[in-house]
């Protein structure tokens, strides 16, 4: 199983920008990149800030893949 986000898609329907909400959640920019593209799953303490900061339900932010092949 896999996680995946909707930190980008989020962000940029809010107007904010990659160095904004790097500075408001206190991560570099590159860490944000890193988590907005899949290749880097934050800390249970930075998801519950990334989910405190767009005010949404876990569920809605970060979704959980399931990788079995279904057949």
């Amino acid at each position: 199983m896999s996680v995946t986000n909707k930190v980008r898609e989020l962000r940029k329907a809010r107007g904010i920008t990659q160095l904004k909400l790097a500075e408001d959640l206190r991560v570099t920019r590159q860490t944000l990149t890193a988590i907005e593209n899949n290749k880097y799953n934050p800390s249970l303490e930075l998801a519950l800030k990334i989910v405190r900061y767009f005010d949404l339900n876990i569920e809605e932010i970060f979704i959980l893949e399931d990788e079995r092949n279904e057949e």
